[in-house]
């Protein structure tokens, strides 16, 4: 992790500025066999490939047991989702002798997108599909009894409907899946029959491990905005560099790095410094539009929680710190009622060094006289009804912020 912050820190630096249908209940191998047509089976080899569409092989590659996978919709009560049907044709051998074979359906999927050796699995958000121990996606299901020593399926035939939301892909985008389809002997674990087939998909969602990459690129871009908001009146504090720092070593595990990475993190937090002191800026909207993209809401909040703390360290707040924390707010899309409740805590007016009523009190210039005084109004009630707190520092802060109500009632109603 320290390493990631290191690496996007000096990138930055540079430029200077299921719900899983299974198988109906009473459903058994034995309903697939006696067809009349004859078994037509597709492989996967050297498959052409398109968007959405199964991969075919030419006919000289027909094997005795092959799988294909289709894009369905499937419907539950009143929902409709997407879902991968997973078909099978061909052969299966069951162990020689008498005795009849209990059969299990095995289904497995591995993203292939960046080749064989760096394949990653699909995992399943549902437990009961976990593969032993983690949540690799397993999919098992009963087939019933083999009858025969070889079972023929002579059409394609859907033996698992999985609902697309309930699996978590590796990453965002186009995907080469491998779907693997086996029959297993539940009373033995051999393998009767396997197959497997590639298929396209686009993945509208982040991935397990863009997620991972996202809340590590999220942290490195919140400490980029820390340093910002500490840098606005054109000064870095000691004790501002200090919270930065500290957060930094909470929020980035560093106690398992060696001691190379913990110094090249601390020199790169010190060229960050240096940095702002040079009276360099970054492009803060622009850091804004890449969280909003990738971090939740909850993680933006985190992000502005720092960035008080850090205007509030040196005890007293500049008009360009609450500048800057205004645009934060906007930039990062989060409720601004909840983001001036935020500042009350943290920021209380008595450290501003300008009493701004745009940023404390959520009155603009544009608004209309009878929206303005309609928030004015409210702003009244709840510090009116703290005028009497048992805490002084709340009558203090009250006495304050209903004199600053007062001024803005003059300015912006008349």
């Amino acid at each position: 992790m320290a390493g990631f912050l290191i690496a996007i820190l000096m990138a930055m630096l540079a430029p200077a500025a299921m719900i899983f249908l299974g198988l109906p209940k009473d459903f058994k191998i034995r309903s697939l066999i006696d067809r009349r047509k004859l078994v037509e089976l597709l492989t996967c080899l050297k498959p052409r490939v398109k968007r959405g569409a199964k991969y075919l092989a030419p006919r000289s590659t027909w094997g005795p047991f092959n799988c294909r996978v289709q894009l369905t919709k499937q419907k539950k009560g009143n929902c409709v989702f997407n879902a991968f049907s997973v078909q099978i044709a061909g052969s299966i051998h069951a162990p020689s002798g008498p005795a009849e074979t209990d059969a299990t359906l095995r289904i497995s999927i591995m993203d292939v997108t960046d080749g064989i050796p760096k394949a990653k699995p699909v995992q399943a958000k549902v437990k009961r599909w976990f593969a032993p121990g983690e949540p690799t996606f397993c999919y098992n299901a009963d087939l019933g009894k083999l009858l025969h020593q070889i079972t023929t399926l002579s059409d394609w035939t859907a033996v698992a409907q999985l609902n697309i939301d309930e699996l978590e892909f590796a990453r965002k985008g186009k995907r080469n899946l491998l779907f693997s389809t086996s029959i297993l002997s539940r009373q033995s674990g051999q393998e009767l029959a396997c197959a497997k087939c590639n298929f396209t998909y686009d993945n509208p969602k982040f991935g397990y491990i863009d997620l991972q990459e996202n809340i590590q690129r999220t942290k490195t871009l919140a400490v980029a905005l820390a340093f910002a908001v500490s840098a606005a009146d054109k000064k870095l504090y000691a004790c501002e560099i200090e919270l930065i720092k500290n957060w930094v070593s909470v929020n980035f595990d560093a106690t398992g790095a060696s001691d190379k990475d913990r110094r090249n993190l601390e020199k790169a937090l010190s060229q960050t410094v240096d940095f702002f002191r040079e009276g360099n800026q970054l492009n803060i909207y622009e850091i804004c539009k890449e969280i909003v993209e990738i971090a939740p809401l909850a993680d933006r909040y985190d992000i502005l929680e720092l960035c008080l703390h850090v205007a509030r360290a040196d005890g007293c707040v500049a008009a360009e710190e609450l500048a800057i924390l205004k645009n934060l707010a906007g930039w990062l899309e989060v409720d601004m009622n909840r983001f001036r409740d935020m500042m009350e805590r943290t920021l209380p007016i008595r450290l501003h060094q300008v009493k701004d009523a745009e940023v404390v009190l959520g009155v603009t210039s544009d608004m209309s006289k009878e929206k303005t005084r309609w928030q004015l109004n409210k702003q009244f009630y709840k510090w009116n009804s703290r005028v009497t707190n048992s805490d002084p520092g709340i009558r203090a802060q009250a006495d304050q912020m209903l004199k600053l109500i007062a001024e803005a009632r003059s300015q912006y109603v008349g």
